[in-house]
């Protein structure tokens, strides 16, 4: 039996809190556990509120934290042991992010196509017009070309142009598997489905896994294959994108279906209790 192309095994990640709770650490996440298999592409979406626990969760898949407990294995390594910049290119040209705000994505002082030139460089080993020819055919597979970007700013281009770039640079170093945490919050709604859809395709005809992270059921619904439901750091159900939502069992998975989330955070727990 082959490797999983991820599995996330019991991980915590606690943090310490400050003022009067100083002291007294809290886990962020507690005790989450999920694998994807290599030989399956498909969007694995993380649903969960602010402080759910599922950004924190983002950045340790992407080793940019480090699990208290548990462990996280990508390709059967240990993502612990990741410590050589050998290692840390070779792992982040298989597992590329992409952030909510595009804006904060790229640098304002410089121009978008030097992003794409450079992962063509460092992730492709690209030299002389290898490197340009890289990058366009990117931008290509997400419906822009080198010849609209290359030589304009930021500011010069719509928050959905600068998320399809960013999904083009992850896409220069042919990766196995995608992190997008919150990837269509911060763009225009007319825009959103258009990046949604984009995802579909790079799973049916790239062959790259994407965990998907979000508080939208409503794109959930629509591009998933599997989800998992956090709640205070905790993954409270899980299983089948359509089961799941079509017929939720946790009652914080049914009170996020209902979209009836109480402002009031006393009846909230109490509906959370029946």
């Amino acid at each position: 039996m082959s490797e999983p192309l991820l599995e996330v095994r019991s991980i915590v990640r606690t943090f310490a809190r400050g003022g009067l709770l100083a002291g007294h650490p809290f886990r962020a996440v507690d005790g989450v556990s999920f694998r994807l298999e290599a030989d399956r592409p498909e969007i694995f979406t993380i649903v969960g509120e602010s402080g759910s626990g599922k950004t924190t969760l983002a950045r340790m898949i992407l080793a940019m934290v480090t699990p208290t407990e548990g462990s996280i294995r990508f390709q059967g390594t240990n993502l612990a042991g990741i410590r050589r910049r050998r290692d840390r290119l070779a792992f982040m040209r298989q597992v590329q992010p992409i952030f909510q705000n595009p804006f904060e994505a790229f640098n304002p002082l410089k121009r978008v196509d030097r992003y794409l030139l450079m992962s063509a460089r460092r992730f492709r080993g690209a030299r002389g017009a290898e490197v340009e020819s890289a990058a366009d055919r990117a931008l290509r597979d997400v419906g822009l070309s080198l010849a609209e970007v290359k030589g304009r700013f930021p500011h010069e281009l719509s928050g959905g142009q600068l998320q399809r770039i960013a999904v083009a640079r992850a896409l220069i170093s042919r990766p196995a598997l995608i992190v997008a945490d919150e990837p269509v919050s911060m763009v225009d709604a007319s825009l959103r489905m258009s990046i949604v859809n984009l995802f579909k395709v790079l799973r049916d005809e790239h062959k790259v896994s994407i965990i998907y992270i979000t508080h939208d059921l409503g794109t959930a619904y629509y591009i998933s294959d599997r989800i998992l439901i956090m709640h205070e750091g905790r993954a409270v159900e899980s299983g089948d994108a359509r089961t799941v939502l079509d017929n939720p069992q946790h009652p914080y998975s049914i009170l996020l279906k209902s979209a009836v989330l109480s402002p009031d955070p006393a009846a909230r727990e109490e509906t959370l209790a029946t």
